[in-house]
């Protein structure tokens, strides 16, 4: 089965280095209208013919629906199409014999056919979120490991996500380069003025500070740890026992109790793009199981002035960064077993993260704040419920 339907790639002056290829048959506007909510239904690409509604458009729709619901794997979600009703069929637009005024569903083999040819760079566009309203948004890697095979490496995925959890875009980083230099591709589609961008510690770089600053008006929070250690020197050995701002922050969860005291000095004198303070963060662990106490202490440089940013700003702006750690990688982890998923030819790897992206962010927005719970009540009703999760309407 041919594949008709193709538009222009939404990643408009991303380097190809980061596999955002121009033209692949994908991506078709008006699926991915449908799949997102309406959100692209005026992106480019023709209508099928009359009478007949294109494979690809049941076929990724289906699989959307089939993450949705809590499906796994290509053979999971062909088998939610092989059951689906007519109604959930005709809701999907799938294909309909007219001789029998039967609708189709696409074969598990059109959907995995679907995926692994989608262009990657645009289904995560088309799926993501925007930053409207958004104080700051976080960056991230993390490998699918079970996309190993033999001697071709895990895929690994660099993801943005905003502070209040909506997963923004992801893009696969190519096997022979690291998520540095893939930092800027990620973001450049976003409008990011005045927002803050937090990034571990791999990506405290000069580059990017620059970028964000200059390129996209944008403002930074990095970590510094013993990765940069002429930085990582300079901060520790700062005159912490003068810093009069500080704020005391304590939790509980995850099985232990933690305080966080934060002390901020504003810097004139660092060597580093635009750098206005430093902050020093002391974590106090204690395990609720068996009682022991650790302690750790991480380092925050960021072109905020004291002014726009006090000690209790700049923790929230960490504990943002924690968000996509916790938020999205661990759900993906735990919930959807992404380091298990054996899915590894073409651009499989990288359109099952935005797929699993768009059902967090969706379960989110509808009251869902545990993903688990959430694909549990999906599956009570599989063939309704997710649908009227999406906004999929006739």
């Amino acid at each position: 089965m041919t594949l008709p339907v193709t538009v222009q790639n939404r990643s408009l002056d991303v380097p190809s280095v980061c596999h955002r290829l121009p033209r692949q048959v994908a991506c078709a506007g008006r699926v991915f209208g449908v799949v997102a909510g309406g959100a692209a239904g005026q992106a480019a690409g023709p209508s099928p013919s009359p009478g007949r509604t294109s494979p690809i458009r049941g076929g990724a729709v289906d699989r959307s629906l089939g993450r949705g619901g809590g499906a796994r794997s290509y053979a999971a979600i062909g088998q939610w199409a092989r059951n689906a009703p007519q109604p959930t069929l005709a809701r999907l637009g799938a294909r309909l014999l007219t001789a029998l005024n039967l609708y189709v569903a696409p074969s598990a083999a059109t959907i995995r056919r679907i995926i692994v040819s989608v262009c990657p760079g645009g289904l995560a566009d088309l799926t993501g979120e925007s930053t409207q309203g958004a104080e700051s948004v976080a960056a991230d890697g993390k490998s699918a490991r079970g996309s190993r095979h033999d001697d071709v490496p895990a895929a690994h995925l660099l993801a943005a996500m905003t502070g209040d959890g909506r997963t923004l875009t992801r893009l696969r980083v190519p096997d022979k380069t690291n998520e540095i230099t893939c930092f800027a591709a990620l973001l450049e589609p976003f409008d990011l003025t005045g927002i803050v961008v937090t990034a571990d510690a791999l990506h405290t770089q000069r580059g990017h500070a620059v970028f964000l600053a200059r390129t996209k008006g944008a403002r930074y929070a990095f970590t510094v740890k013993k990765n940069r250690p002429a930085l990582h020197e300079r901060l520790r050995t700062l005159p912490w026992e003068r810093a009069t701002a500080k704020f005391y922050d304590r939790s509980e969860g995850h099985g232990r109790k933690e305080t966080r005291v934060v002390q901020v000095l504003t810097v004139e004198d660092l060597d580093f793009p635009h750098a206005a303070q430093v902050a020093k963060i002391t974590r106090h662990r204690t395990s609720l199981k068996t009682g022991k106490r650790t302690r750790e202490t991480v380092y925050v440089i960021t072109d905020l002035p004291s002014r726009d940013a006090s000690p209790e700003r700049i923790a929230r702006l960490l504990r943002a960064q924690w968000v996509i750690e916790n938020g999205l990688q661990f759900v993906r982890d735990v919930t959807f077993d992404e380091d298990r998923s054996q899915v590894r030819t073409g651009h499989g790897p990288e359109n099952m993260a935005p797929v699993r992206n768009l059902a967090i962010n969706r379960l989110r927005e509808h009251g869902h704040t545990n993903i688990a719970a959430g694909l549990r009540e999906m599956s009570y009703q599989p063939f309704t419920r997710p649908l009227d999760l999406l906004g999929v309407t006739p």
